[in-house]
């Protein structure tokens, strides 16, 4: 859930490396998450994902995402065919959100993360000793609970 920091009518609002796609939302993101999961991290290139999660409708995408690719069971992702810049994807076990990278959003810092997801995936020399919940796995029951208003 986001943080009692954020304003409810806060939007984001963003873009890929080489500019060509461009992310806006109509809403604030439902959540805002670490994920430590290896899969993850390599389609990120990052030793930590981070995501604001939207319902779907909620984020825009132009020019409008495709069908977008799967390579592990139950998860769709989505790249820029300019420059490869990671833009979203979606989980089945989290039906109705897109999940969208946070280094992609120009305002990023209005969405902090709230939550390590896949903790225990964490590589080992990562230290984040920012006070946030963690969990071992998926956190989809958080993730799919506590919409914001």
């Amino acid at each position: 859930m986001p943080s009692d920091t954020q304003s409810p009518s806060k939007t984001a609002h963003g873009r890929c490396y080489c500019g060509a796609c461009v992310v806006r939302s109509t809403r604030q993101p439902q959540h805002v998450a670490y994920c430590h999961c290896s899969d993850c991290r390599r389609w990120t290139g990052a030793p930590v994902a981070a995501f604001a999660a939207f319902e779907t409708p909620d984020a825009i995408f132009s020019p409008p995402l495709d069908a977008g690719r799967s390579f592990a069971p139950g998860v769709r992702r989505w790249t820029c065919p300019e420059c490869g810049s990671p833009l979203a994807a979606t989980f089945d076990y989290l039906p109705g959100q897109i999940y969208v990278p946070l280094g992609l959003l120009d305002n990023a810092q209005e969405f902090p993360p709230a939550l390590h997801c896949h903790a225990d995936s964490a590589l080992p020399w990562l230290h984040q000793s920012d006070g946030l919940e963690r969990t071992s796995a998926s956190a989809r029951l958080t993730l799919r609970s506590a919409k914001t208003p």
